[in-house]
């Protein structure tokens, strides 16, 4: 009898970090999920303190031209989500999620020392300008100092990308899913994830932006490792046998493949010329779980380019501005607070008044699918860019009254950019919960974290498109006797309304390339169209 009673008190399907069977009270829950939330606060404000200024240090500083500046920066935070995948696939073939993220946050620890050695060293830094004249550009960085830039730089990148690889499955691990309020546990878990990175992007784009550009970058910089490192110490560490639990393997083997995809049936049941290239049945259906959920990762790709601008070219518009509120003076790197007060806001909401309200309406325990909240946050991108294509249209008809060459404030308010962050930040919110839950749930067992991480690797994509979208704009605009739409050294020349014009049109092509794939999805779980 009391051996039963043990086994009732078990996580069926669940081990420990030794690999022994979880137990109910002792592993798991939302205490253990509660210390992942509070590691990601950390490390994100570790992260987004720099990233969210970058732009401005590697013009001012660096001696960037604006656009080759943005660029850096989109290439820089891309880089850093697409080794999310890394991540991933090290957490599900040979560590942990747990010892991935501990090595990952050294790397990034690592990589802010550096960038903090440069920004206090003048010599490794490229010389002040000496003329006066915009028009004459400044010595930029190159040699020795832009390869200690760059080295800093991607060594965050690459902590970064582990940590996003393995520390979202950690956290989402720690419920059980054979139970309804543990799957309904986990759906909080991803909403207050969202939340947290918030969070700590808020303390970023304020306190430490203040910091960087009143105290200097030095101080910016040698505020993050200390993040850093403190992130790698809450006691989520301190007894990883009374936390952490992850699935079992799955040893049960399907006898025949499913009749969807049906080509890849070959490759279980022909015999290949190499025994080592025998597939079996449950490879090859896991092989067709994530070919089926690639086209909703590439529908989102497009969403994330636009989140991009928010980190390049609404900054430095911003930086053209009046940035004062009353007798405080905003740093122009501190705008994404309104996207981020806006999640702040809007995750509770969300989770504990509209989902409960969807699921009393719609009779489902998701209350409000993921694809249907993967399609929101398209849809308020292709609203965000238009707004956006408007207010610069407005900050245009006045620098062209004050003078285009003025390097004065304009007489309009940065608040008007608010617009823009505030849409592009709730579909932020709804496609990256929805991202993460959604491939959490659809993956094999096996792949969750890979899966998972696909989530940032698609931020990655969007970043990387955004430069590839901008070189390719100013070199189809651009010409021996006129410029680019986004090339020269004077922002106010820069037709950027036509870019966010452009960018509004892709976002409705690619919502409706969204919408083809989301109506034959079928969940895993459920079997179900969505």
């Amino acid at each position: 009898m009391q051996e039963v009673e043990q086994d009732m008190d078990t996580w069926e399907g669940y081990v420990d970090w030794k690999n022994k069977p979880a137990q109910k009270g002792r592993h798991g829950g939302m205490l253990a999920a509660f210390f992942v939330l509070v590691v990601e606060v950390m490390e994100n404000l570790a992260y987004l303190a720099n990233a969210s200024n970058l732009v401005l240090y590697l013009k001012d500083h660096m001696h960037f031209s604006p656009s080759k500046a943005a660029n850096n920066v989109t290439d820089f935070m891309g880089t850093a989500f697409l080794l999310a995948l890394l991540g991933g696939f090290l957490s599900d073939a040979f560590f942990t999620t747990y010892h991935i993220y501990l090595i990952s946050a050294l790397i990034e620890f690592l990589g802010l020392v550096i960038l903090t050695i440069q920004a206090r060293s003048s010599w490794l830094k490229p010389p002040k300008c000496t003329s006066s004249d915009p028009s004459v550009p400044c010595e930029e960085v190159h040699g020795g100092q832009a390869a200690m830039l760059f080295l800093g730089l991607y060594l965050v990148a690459l902590g970064v990308g582990g940590i996003k690889g393995s520390l979202p499955t950690h956290g989402a691990e720690q419920f059980d899913e054979n139970d309804v309020k543990g799957r309904k546990q986990r759906s909080t878990f991803f909403n207050y994830f969202v939340f947290c990175l918030a969070i700590g992007a808020l303390i970023a784009v304020t306190f430490v932006v203040w910091i960087e550009d009143n105290k200097g970058w030095e101080w910016g910089f040698a505020r993050s490792p200390s993040n850093a490192i403190a992130s790698m110490s809450p006691p989520i560490s301190a007894n990883p046998e009374e936390r952490t639990i992850t699935p079992a393997k799955q040893n049960e083997e399907p006898e025949t493949p499913s009749s969807s995809l049906k080509f890849l049936n070959r490759a279980a049941m022909n015999k290949p010329a190499c025994n080592f290239l025998q597939c079996s049945v449950h490879q090859v259906e896991e092989v067709k779980i994530v070919l089926k959920v690639l086209p909703i990762f590439g529908c989102t790709i497009m969403l994330n380019c636009c989140l991009a601008q928010l980190s390049t070219f609404s900054v430095q518009q911003a930086s053209t501005m009046n940035t004062k509120i009353g007798n405080l003076k905003v740093p122009p790197a501190s705008l994404p607070i309104f996207p981020v007060v806006f999640i702040i806001l809007l995750a509770p909401i969300y989770d504990h008044i509209i989902v409960p309200f969807a699921r009393k309406t719609t009779k489902s325990e998701m209350g409000i699918s993921h694809l249907q909240r993967i399609g929101i946050g398209l849809l308020l991108s292709i609203v965000a860019m238009a707004i956006a294509a408007l207010v610069e249209i407005k900050r245009k008809r006045i620098a062209t009254k004050t003078g285009l060459d003025t390097h004065e404030p304009l007489p309009i308010t940065f608040l008007w950019i608010a617009f823009q962050y505030l849409f592009l930040g709730s579909a932020d919110l709804f496609t990256l919960a929805g991202l993460l839950e959604f491939f959490f749930t659809e993956a094999p067992a096996t792949m969750r974290s890979l899966a998972t991480s696909l989530s940032f690797a698609s931020l990655a994509m969007g970043y990387y498109l955004s430069t590839v979208i901008v070189s390719v704009v100013n070199s189809a605009t651009g010409s021996s006797d006129h410029r680019g739409w986004l090339s020269g050294g004077n922002f106010n020349h820069y037709d950027l309304e036509k870019f966010y014009w452009l960018m509004c049109a892709l976002s409705a092509l690619n919502f409706l390339h969204y919408l083809f794939w989301a109506h034959r999805y079928k969940y895993r779980s459920t079997g179900v169209e969505n």
